[in-house]
């Protein structure tokens, strides 16, 4: 794998950056590969809502109280409880073939947030990037509008980074001006996602963007449930995932993909 390390930076709050994250991690861990998306959006802390059950410690823990933790301590595979690491624990691989997810979620009191947002704990954040890279194929960002200190560590930590953005008026004009603030901390545009408006709301645009995400079911679920099968999202989200890693990954259309085995049978 040519990339280990890939940025998803939103070009506005509710451009979809974390749920692109989520999914697109669960494609590569349909793919094989074993998928770490790290939360780089403190203030929102969106990612937690794919986490099941208890998240008793996170990753600004690791920035702050707890700095000789190892990752794992703030890791919790997609949609099921308890920390991870472990290859064989419940609900965290699917078939023999799969991959597996593991989210490092924000989730802390304000007090401690504020502590994970300064200059010395981006640091340590940009460390713990690298550490996520050791134990993992890939590694997904879920990075926030460039203007906080965790923000900068990881856009400027990473491989390679893709902006997210509505495919809308707005969301084109949300794109120019990250673009002008990622140059301003020194770090690079290298591809860009655009996300279909919900239902058909919204004014649609063309994008010029290199991918378009067509428009998905928006409730956040514990697990995603777009990456199935072979629809047009699926797609979408393979061939960014290829591009983003320079791999090629395997999924048959007829397969129901890591997220169906995640679910709980009836």
């Amino acid at each position: 794998m040519h990339t280990t390390t890939l940025a998803l930076v939103g070009a506005t709050g509710g451009a979809g950056t974390t749920r692109t994250a989520v999914e697109l991690a669960a494609v590569g861990a349909r793919g094989g590969h074993d998928v770490a998306v790290v939360d780089a959006a403190f203030t929102t802390q969106g990612l937690s809502e794919y986490v099941a059950g208890r998240i008793d410690t996170d990753l600004t823990a690791l920035l702050t109280d707890e700095t000789e933790s190892p990752l794992s301590a703030a890791a919790y595979p997609l949609g099921a409880a308890g920390a991870s690491g472990v290859a064989s624990e419940p609900n965290a691989r699917g078939a023999a073939s799969d991959g597996r997810v593991d989210i490092v979620p924000a989730r802390a009191p304000f007090e401690r947030l504020a502590r994970a947002k300064t200059a010395a704990a981006a640091r340590k954040l940009e460390r713990r990037i690298e550490e996520a890279t050791s134990t993992h194929d890939a590694v997904v960002l879920d990075v926030a509008p460039v203007g906080s200190n965790e923000a900068v560590a990881a856009a400027t930590a990473a491989d390679r980074v893709e902006t997210v953005s509505p495919a809308s008026a707005h969301g084109r004009d949300a794109l120019q001006r990250l673009r002008g603030r990622m140059a301003d901390v020194g770090a690079t545009v290298d591809g860009s996602i655009a996300v279909a408006a919900r239902d058909g709301h919204g004014e649609s645009v063309e994008p010029s963007a290199d991918t378009l995400l067509p428009a998905v079911d928006p409730a956040v679920a514990p697990v995603p449930t777009a990456p199935r099968g072979d629809g047009a999202y699926t797609r979408a989200l393979r061939d960014t995932y290829e591009r983003a890693f320079g791999v090629s990954l395997e999924i048959a259309a007829d397969d129901p993909g890591l997220i169906d085995r995640l679910r709980p049978s009836d």
